[in-house]
């Protein structure tokens, strides 16, 4: 059990005069054009009438331009010590009194390292640069006194009134005023802001969708009365005004009037008046800055790099105390530290740069995944040690494609298996059947029966197929005319648009079971039967979904009778209390809710003509408030929800990308933890996630209820710690305040759970929930997404959708501060005559592919990064101090008389020792690895032609030399050998019972 959060502690009231201050300084933030952005009042066509600075409509996502590119790149290289280290140890070499070589030896490797870095980062910006400017250089219509003047997005105002075609971006955030469909709405498809796929109805301002053409709106003295910038995608708040007209028109203004930048026309041609531009945008606000990356093996490398930096002045310090500090003893400890810099070789630089190469290459190639492109080759081995997996839902875990799967009378229930039953009561209801007199009471008893279920059935029907924001799109298919295809309603060429792809399969439904919906603008819907008979209906209002009514509703007038219907939709938390009492829909629900479905409630209320007109005055005048506007709506549209008659519950399912299920299953058995954040609404979030198997069937969930404020955030989260191996679903609204008030507690939990399901996330909310993992845990992150409200989560992740010693021969000759290898053979060593074995190593494989994605739960062992803990590593180090002191003294040992010749003594038995070590390393040889060995030892005898200045060739060319070096080598590398296999004998790893 955990113990509850601490008591609230009371807030501190500030100091009048720190107010004061406080106030002052806003102020004058303000008149300089800083400080928070405030609400703004915009002229229709007349950006000169504006009443404070605005941005330029400019998108910029480049990390440097051109005079900070240089800088910002090798800031980005030096700020860490391993490639410092290297840069100041070359340059020391520009000091005579410092320098050990030739100046080549050491600014050739790191020039080089610069060079990789520098082209890598200087090809992203161009790409960044290009995309940019195609997206500033885009060009549209924009409409002034002198007609329609072509501009370019990156000129755009606030004030301006744009014309957008169909298929074209929205270039900055605006308001719809008009739209040249005949219905009087236009789609927009949103995937790249909000992640999802499904198209979005919007609305123009009724005041000027009814102006006779396009050029009456600079005719009118209108403005649009503004909220402040923010960075919410799904609400907005803000009123239309007209004031040439008697008397002056109102209107008020929503999310379904308006066109965020970065959302594309998906049908007609559409005008709207520019709001926001540049930064201000809701989907440049949303969006994190790009940051530079680093692998969580680069900053093990660099930690380890510091260690060996401290044992080299340790070293240093103890070589000059045996000399007693004599003569210019500061700059013999320079001299020591540049003479021992090899031991950390730049070659490990070189080596790990190339190793991501061709990491990020077999990616590329990997069969299994066709078509994959790597956009960072920096990172690529943080692929092997992520801890947390955080995913998108719409696209990625789901094809965003619903399907109808359940209708639910309350007595009676239809699956796939028997829609036929409905059909057959849809056409018994609307097709004219001859009736004949009953000859006895049971048939007649059973036809009754059968009216009354087919009753039922047909109001749950057109319930389903006139509740929605579902709109028929007629598109011509080459042979008919569009127009004329839609006056014939043709089903060839019907589509249906909406929201919610949900609503979609709902309405799909209805058509296939005999009721379709064939027609729709802003004020009627048609309806046709089995018979071809076309139902008229007239819609006297709409109430779209929210997430925090959970239902939508509409009214509708039947033309044919007059009757004024009621219908509403939504969660069962929420239509339990406003249906009339029953005893099964909360059974029912849980059931269905059991099998993974999204479960909708449907019903129905009749309503009078007087109690329609008098709602109907109640919620414009609610409507046309500017302050506690949703509030007053709600509370308008609460006055009819009482009551209301049950007609059924509807159960769809999202449908699951491949292989979806078992994936996340190996990523559980790998150790990997999933959280799925989604901008969609909680109930298809909680279902996907049960639907997908990201929840098992075992676990509870713990569905985190909305908070608004610090006392009720503190009452949930001590509720949700008395839960234990239970799945959290969260909001977006509620996580704010959890992290607002709250951090550590919640971070504290949620990564006690195991799955995490945040929905309604903003793309900044993403983007936090990444960076605070990282805080809290220190884990590797990994990102995975397909639209561009993803965007600031991959970037924030670590990966979105791989020493040795030398030179004891200064303690030997009377600790002289003075090389043993100089020159070439230096450089030499850490490129050409190593590089290549160590290299190849990147294609070592402790087991097949095959088998790790059999046995995911061998991942958890990357996880513990043993291969570079402090242990390996100082098991590394005292190996290289073995190796090097055998070396060194087995050549005074064996090769006394030659010793003039220790360059060539040592310098071989190092070469040879490097060889077999990587020999040694290696798991499951590959064909390349052999042919780099071989490589790699006949480029150093070739070069001894070229080396005559450090080597004697015919003194190596001697039968003594050749034994007493294989002599030196073998005492040198056979003992760990024979470890290495005592050890895989009686302490074999956890992979080798797998490849035995």
């Amino acid at each position: 059990m955990y113990s509850a959060l601490p008591p609230l502690p009371p807030l501190k009231d500030e100091a009048p005069g720190v107010a004061v201050v406080l106030i002052q300084c806003c102020e004058w933030l303000r008149c300089c054009g800083a400080g928070e952005p405030r609400p703004r009042t915009v002229w229709l066509g007349h950006p000169e009438k504006r009443d404070q600075r605005y941005p330029r409509n400019v998108i910029n996502n480049q990390k440097y331009n051109f005079f900070t590119f240089l800088p910002g790149v090798l800031f980005n290289q030096f700020k860490y010590f391993f490639n410092l280290y290297f840069l100041l140890l070359a340059c020391s070499q520009f000091v005579p009194e410092m320098r050990l070589g030739a100046l080549y030896t050491y600014w050739v490797p790191l020039g080089f390292v610069l060079a990789v870095t520098i082209i890598r980062e200087a090809v992203e910006e161009i790409r960044c640069y290009l995309r940019d400017k195609e997206v500033n250089s885009q060009v549209y219509s924009r409409l002034t006194a002198r007609g329609t003047v072509k501009v370019k997005s990156c000129s755009i105002q606030v004030g301006d009134l744009i014309i957008v075609e169909k298929n074209q971006r929205v270039p900055a955030d605006m308001i719809f005023l008009r739209t040249s469909e005949k219905n009087g709405s236009c789609f927009l498809r949103t995937d790249q802001l909000d992640g999802e796929t499904d198209w979005k109805l919007r609305l123009p301002v009724a005041c000027t969708q009814r102006l006779p053409t396009a050029a009456d709106l600079l005719q009118i003295r209108s403005y649009v009365y503004a909220e402040e910038p923010n960075i919410d995608i799904h609400n907005f708040v803000g009123t239309f005004t007209r004031e040439d007209s008697d008397p002056p028109i109102s209107e008020s203004l929503s999310i379904e009037n308006a066109l965020w930048a970065g959302t594309v026309i998906a049908s007609g041609t559409v005008v709207g008046v520019v709001l926001y531009t540049g930064r201000e945008l809701r989907s440049v606000m949303n969006t994190s800055n790009p940051r530079s990356k680093i692998g969580l093996f680069d900053l093990e490398v660099n930690c380890l790099t510091k260690i060996l930096f401290g044992a080299l002045v340790v070293v240093s310090l103890v070589m000059v105390a045996l000399q007693h500090f004599a003569g210019r003893w500061y700059l013999q400890i320079i001299r020591f530290l540049l003479l021992f810099s090899n031991i950390i070789p730049i070659s490990l630089r070189v080596n790990l740069d190339m190793g991501k190469i061709v990491y990020s290459w077999v990616i590329r190639r990997d069969s299994k995944i066709p078509g994959t492109v790597v956009r960072s080759s920096t990172i690529p081995e943080q692929l092997g040690r992520i801890s947390y997996l955080l995913t998108d839902k719409t696209g990625t875990l789901t094809q965003n494609e619903m399907v109808f799967k359940r209708l639910h009378l309350g007595t009676v229930a239809y699956g796939l298996d028997s829609m036929d039953e409905v059909q057959s009561h849809i056409f018994s209801i609307y097709t004219q059947q001859p009736q004949d007199p009953p000859a006895q009471k049971g048939p007649a008893l059973t036809t009754k029966v059968r009216r009354t279920m087919s009753s039922r059935v047909h109001e749950a029907v057109k319930a389903i197929a006139l509740c929605h924001n579902v709109t028929p799109v007629y598109e011509s298919n080459g042979v008919t005319d569009q127009a004329e295809a839609e006056k014939q309603y043709e089903d060839s060429c019907r589509v249906y648009q909406a929201s919610s792809p949900d609503e979609v399969a709902l309405v799909q439904w209805t058509e296939s079971v005999g009721l379709t919906l064939v027609g729709r603008d802003q004020s009627s819907m048609q309806l046709r039967t089995p018979g071809d008979q076309i139902l008229n209906f007239t819609i006297l209002q709409i109430f779209p979904f929210t997430y925090e009514s959970k239902r939508m509703g509409i009214i509708v007038r039947d033309e044919s009778t007059g009757e004024i219907t009621f219908y509403m939709k939504g969660a069962d938390v929420v239509m339990a209390g406003i249906v009339q009492y029953n005893d099964w829909l909360e059974e029912e629900c849980g059931n269905m809710a059991r099998e993974g479905l999204r479960v909708l409630v449907v019903a129905k209320k009749s309503l009078a003509e007087e109690q329609y007109q008098d709602f109907e005055a109640r919620y414009v005048q609610a409507k046309l408030s500017v302050h506690d506007r949703s509030l007053k709506v709600a509370t308008v549209i609460e006055s009819l929800e009482m009551e209301m008659e049950l007609l059924c519950l509807t159960g769809v399912e999202d449908q699951l990308q491949a292989d979806v299920r078992p994936t996340l299953e190996t990523l559980r058995n790998a150790g990997i933890k999933v959280w799925m954040l989604t901008g969609d609404k909680l109930e298809t979030a909680t279902c996907t996630a049960k639907n997908a198997h990201l929840v098992t069937r075992n676990q509870d969930i713990h569905i985190f209820r909305l908070v608004t404020n610090r006392g009720e955030a503190h009452l949930e989260l001590n509720a949700f710690r008395r839960k234990h191996d239970c799945a959290l679903v969260i909001s977006g609204d509620s996580l704010e305040v959890c992290l607002k008030y709250y951090e550590y507690e919640f971070m504290e939990l949620a990564c006690q759970c195991p799955a995490v399901v945040c929905c309604r996330c903003a793309p900044t909310q993403k983007a936090q929930i990444v960076r605070l993992l990282q805080e809290r845990t220190g884990k590797l992150t990994c990102a995975v997404g397909d639209g561009g409200n993803d965007v600031s989560m991959i970037q924030e992740s670590d990966c979105g959708v791989g020493v040795e010693g030398k030179a004891v021969f200064s303690s030997v000759f009377y600790f002289a501060s003075v090389p043993l290898y100089q020159g070439f053979l230096i450089i030499g060593y850490s490129t050409i005559y190593t590089m290549f074995p160590v290299f190849s190593l990147v294609l070592d494989k402790d087991v097949k592919s095959e088998v790790a994605m059999l046995y995911p739960e061998l991942y958890k062992d990357l996880l513990k990064g043993r291969p570079l803990s402090y242990k390996t590593f100082l098991i590394w180090v005292l190996i290289s101090i073995y190796q090097g002191s055998t070396i060194m003294y087995g050549a005074l040992l064996l090769f006394e008389s030659e010793f003039v010749h220790i360059v060539a003594i040592s310098f071989t038995s190092l070469i040879l020792t490097e060889l077999l070590m990587v020999a040694l390393t290696i798991q499951t040889w590959h064909w390349l690895m052999t042919v780099a060995e071989l490589l790699s030892l006949a480029c150093y005898i070739a070069s001894l032609v070229f080396l005559h200045e450090f080597i004697d060739v015919y003194f190596i060319a001697t039968l003594s030399f050749l034994w007493k070096v294989s002599v030196i080598t073998l005492v040198s590398c056979l003992p760990l050998y024979v470890l290495k296999y005592l050890r895989r004998r009686f302490s074999p790893p956890s992979y080798s019972k797998l490849t035995s």
